[in-house]
């Protein structure tokens, strides 16, 4: 099972891979568990300003929650509670990191694929993906915390669109709805995305997870009346770092700045 999520811990930019292209990138149990893991370990390491999310071959970034798996793990509520924590687990570990992290889309990007894409901050699609949350046609429905990173990137209409209609929508159609943020042809994808990953990488590493912070506190707190007095402060700190006196003195000097993440 080891090999079915591959690592390449590269800096600044780290590449997470499922790896399991002949059942389309589907998603077990036990890979839930091990992707969160993963996650977290990157998101630790300081010398990793982004990572890149995909699947292997052509056909799928993930085709969702592996059916072998339904017997065992989802054949009824007490089995499936287990299962839901495991993948509720996987997308909080994606909501809190303080790293910016980008799906790099090919193919399917299917039920628990898709919602795995949604969790991650950015998506870049190939123009011959499809992407979907048909539960419809098991007879299940997605989670909470599904559901709210689904609304928030698309809104409550199109959410429901998705859900409702149980299609596959084409690259071009969630591009339109803001599933995805860019569609480009499947030879240019991968430059396009590390492009975009080391674009990323190259800016201050606080900024960006305090952002994320931020944009979670105003998800959570949407009147921003009831925020603790940290809360309030938190876009202050940034004038403290070592980052922001390295970006200041970098714009007055002309030069790149070099960011150390202080």
């Amino acid at each position: 099972m080891s090999d079915h999520i591959l690592v390449d811990s590269n800096t600044p930019v780290a590449t997470v891979t499922f790896n399991r292209p002949s059942q389309r990138n589907a998603i077990s149990f036990a890979m839930w568990r091990q992707f969160s893991g993963i996650m977290r370990k990157l998101d630790a390491d300081r010398d990793v300003r982004a990572v890149v999310i995909t699947g292997a071959g052509d056909e799928a970034f993930s085709a969702g929650a592996d059916i072998q798996d339904f017997e065992e793990h989802r054949s009824d509520s007490i089995k499936g509670r287990g299962y839901n924590d495991a993948v509720n687990g996987a997308l909080k570990t994606l909501s809190d990191m303080g790293t910016p992290t980008i799906s790099m889309i090919r193919g399917f990007a299917v039920g628990g694929g898709c919602e795995l894409a949604v969790a991650t901050d950015l998506r870049i699609a190939s123009d011959d993906s499809r992407l979907g949350i048909p539960v419809g046609k098991l007879g299940i429905s997605i989670g909470h915390r599904e559901m709210q990173g689904l609304v928030n990137l698309v809104g409550k209409g199109n959410a429901l669109y998705i859900l409702l209609s149980a299609r596959l929508l084409d690259a071009q159609e969630s591009l339109r709805i803001g599933l995805v943020n860019q569609v480009v042809k499947p030879e240019e994808l991968r430059d396009y995305t590390y492009k975009l990953a080391h674009d990323i990488a190259s800016l201050a590493p606080l900024s960006h997870a305090v952002n994320k912070l931020t944009m979670r506190q105003v998800q959570n707190k949407p009147s921003l009346e009831d925020l603790t007095e940290e809360e309030a402060d938190l876009p202050l700190t940034q004038f403290d770092t070592k980052d922001y006196r390295e970006g200041y003195k970098a714009f007055l000097e002309k030069r790149r700045p070099n960011f150390i993440g202080e």
